[in-house]
This record gives C-alpha cells, structure tokens and sequence, in this order.
C-alpha cells in the first residue's frame, strides 16, 4: 500500500484516516489487532500496526496498481484472486515468500531499486579464475524520494512510543521495522533494514498452528538478536534525506500544513 500511495501522491506521513470498523466493499471487514483508534495518521497507523486504514488507502489506490508495483518488487506469487482489499493486509492466495519479501524491502532501502536476489558473488576455478559472474536483474520501480519518506515512516515501529518493534533497536544505526501476524497467530513476520543490510524473519508451522511465544514476536525477536550482532562494530549511520524531500510541520488533527 504504502510505497504505490505515496508515489502515485495519494498520502503522505501525516495524511488521517479513520481507523474505525466498518464495512468495505463486498462485505470485506477487517478489525485490528487490538483496538480502533479513530481518526488518525498513517504514520501512527504504521507505528502500531493498525489495520483499517490501510484498506481504506486501498481503495484509492486499487489493488491492481498495489499489485503492479509489488511484481516490479520481485513479488512472483500473486494471482488474479489477490486484486481485492484484503490485499492491503497481506491476505493472499499463496502467499510471500521471506526470500521475496527481503528483495521487496531491500527495494526501499536501495532507494526504490529492485535488485534480484543472488546465492553467491562469483565462482573461481582451481585457478583462481573467475568463471562465473551473477548477472543480478535491477529495476527502478520508485524514486529515491519517495523511498525516503517511506523509510523514515517504517522507523516509527522502532522509535514510536506505540512502537511494534521496539526491541529492533539498533544503537547509532537508523532502522525501519514492519511487523506482521495472521490470523490466528499462524505467521509471524519482521521485515525491516538498516542503511548496511535489509533481513526479513518469518515464524509459524508447516501445517497452520497458533504460535504462542510468551506474548512475544519470535520471528522479531531473531531478526533483532541477527540483526543487532552484525552490525556490531560498525560505524554510526542514517537514512539520508535527498534534496528533493521536504518537511512540513502538520496540523494532527486537520492532516494539513499548520500555521505559524
């Protein structure tokens, strides 16, 4: 939802969208997963993950654009039964699998370049000759603006006081986190990156079964112990603002540019 949204100038960070139940088309009613919180903006949407205003942002993009933007994101699974708004919550015939949700969160951090994932960097022979070389399909499917602005929504989940993905933390590394859970608890997911590295932790049963972790997010919790070693060490480092990005100061109950 977001990445399309934003670049099509449908929201941005502060637009407002009533986060309360309701009906959708075709009778779809999506709930979230604790409570409503009325009007509020997507970025504090993000921050606690809540569900209603996604569909609602849905509905003015279209699932068939959501859908366009994800296969230029390496998404290959997707099906003609997926072109709904159930989509803007992750409800899919088949699924994703963790494999291509990194390639699609490593678009965001690669500002807005998809690049396909690769095993290995090259093969030598007993020679030390290089006899292989990956030949990695890229393609720009957003601009770096816009995959700014979307990276820095994507921190709110980690630096929020609402935050789903708090423990995702990183000291002097900026980091953006999207949790994720299914019905019943079947799959837990953390997909997030850093400006060195984008990992994604997926979390559930081969046969569907409710994951109980003490309250916790296991598939948050590896990706934040992984995540937290191999950064170790490593110098202080941010998401960088590209010139063509500007801040306004938002008025959080209008979603308009306040007064001075």
């Amino acid at each position: 939802v977001l990445a399309p949204a934003i670049d099509k100038k449908i929201i941005t960070g502060a637009s407002i969208y009533d986060d309360t139940e309701k009906d959708f088309e075709g009778g779809y009613h999506p709930v979230d997963y604790s409570k409503s919180l009325g009007n509020i903006t997507v970025r504090r949407a993000v921050e606690s993950s809540q569900n209603i205003p996604f569909v609602e942002i849905m509905e003015k993009l279209k699932p068939k654009n959501a859908i366009k933007y994800m296969e230029k994101m390496g998404i290959t699974t997707l099906t003609k039964e997926d072109e709904n708004l159930a989509l803007a919550l992750g409800g899919l015939q088949h699924g994703i699998s963790p494999l291509e949700m990194a390639g699609g969160y490593a678009t965001i951090a690669n500002d807005g370049e998809y690049i396909e994932p690769i095993f290995y960097s090259s093969i030598n022979n007993k020679s030390g000759e290089k006899i292989i070389e990956p030949k990695q399909k890229t393609k720009k499917v957003f601009s770096k603006e816009v995959a700014y602005i979307l990276k820095n929504i994507l921190t709110q989940p980690v630096n929020g006081a609402n935050g789903t993905a708090t423990y995702c933390k990183i000291s002097g590394v900026d980091v953006a986190a999207k949790t994720g859970t299914t019905d019943e608890n079947y799959d837990r997911w953390l997909c997030g990156f850093t400006p060195y590295y984008t990992a994604v932790a997926w979390y559930g049963y081969d046969q569907n079964e409710t994951v109980e972790f003490n309250k916790k997010n296991p598939a948050g919790l590896l990706w934040a112990n992984v995540m937290s070693r191999i950064h170790a060490g490593l110098k202080t480092a941010t998401f960088e603002k590209p010139s063509g990005v500007t801040s306004r100061t938002i008025c959080s109950e209008t979603g308009k540019v306040a007064r001075t």
